[in-house]
């Protein structure tokens, strides 16, 4: 599992051009989990869950007060977090290992007939980070859908697959692509936020926020939420860490900022304050419907 979570990540973004330089390095991860299996609240029909039908009673704003132990947070069992970037077929130009974080149309629609198959219920960020900090109630079986990067067959081939089922996703928007070849215009993006997906911030044009310092964190963080707010009419209180590289020092520039939780990858959270390094998985192209349910299963 190490040297897959490795690989995934040395080659994310490998097979395509996005605009700025983003060709920083990559930091090897671990794959431990947290231990426990509390009972989850009886299941609710699907039909709860549906974007556009009655008013979901799990959409709870994100407004808790963050003072709340680490051990509170860490000791909950984790929600499974999917991390997707490009939903294309392969090309002949595609690599064998690039390839499996390339998930062809036809293994994702897939692996969302198994989920809703299996009885998952998609969530909001907002439901997340209130179970992390008050234990609100989530549906049977909850999960997050999770898109990085823009990439405009997330809107045009992932979306209407996930609408078949009622799952919402959370979209991590680079705003340097918006409108460019090949990514999401802001309309699209609007139309997400609109129909109850949950729109996220991805930075400006990718940069390892490790190495951030002095206005990087007005040009990667502040225009580019300003620019999706405008977009969305929405505050945005979540934010994705570009190559899932993250560091401590980064903690207190998102609270100030008014992020409430950060996204990163495949390491173990933060000890001290895990609602700023939330653990995701990359999902492979290679990967079946039964595969990613082992997987679910073996990493959360």
């Amino acid at each position: 599992m190490k040297l897959l979570s490795v690989c995934l990540l040395l080659l994310l973004f490998s097979c395509q051009s996005l605009p700025g330089d983003i060709s920083e390095g990559f930091n090897q991860v671990s794959t431990a989990s947290i231990a426990g299996e509390p009972e989850m609240p009886a299941e609710k029909s699907a039909e709860d869950f549906k974007p556009g039908g009655t008013p979901n009673p799990y959409k709870i704003p994100a407004s808790y007060p963050s003072k709340i132990s680490a051990s509170s947070i860490l000791g909950k069992k984790q929600v499974p977090i999917l991390c997707y970037h490009q939903i294309r077929d392969w090309k002949t130009t595609d690599s064998k290992t690039s390839r499996t974080y390339i998930v062809p149309p036809a293994a994702f629609a897939m692996q969302m007939r198994m989920l809703a198959d299996s009885g998952f219920h998609t969530i909001s960020p907002d439901q997340l980070y209130a179970y992390l900090i008050s234990g609100a109630a989530l549906p049977s079986k909850p999960i997050i859908l999770s898109f990085d990067d823009t990439d405009l067959d997330q809107y045009t081939v992932a979306y209407p697959e996930m609408k078949k089922y009622g799952f919402r996703g959370l979209f991590f928007i680079m705003t340097v692509s918006l409108g460019k070849p090949h990514y999401m215009s802001r309309e699209q993006v609007r139309n997400l936020s609109d129909e109850g997906n949950s729109i996220g911030s991805h930075t400006w044009d990718h940069h390892n926020v490790k190495k951030y310092e002095g206005s990087d964190w007005i040009t990667q963080l502040d225009k580019p939420t300003k620019q999706l707010e405008t977009i969305t009419g929405k505050s945005i209180r979540y934010f994705a860490y570009p190559f899932g590289l993250w560091n401590t020092a980064a903690f207190p520039e998102l609270r100030k900022r008014g992020f409430v939780a950060a996204f990163q990858l495949n390491e173990k959270s933060d000890p001290v304050d895990p609602l700023y390094s939330i653990r995701r998985i990359i999902v492979p192209g290679t990967w079946n419907g039964g595969t990613l349910n082992q997987w679910i299963r073996r990493d959360f």
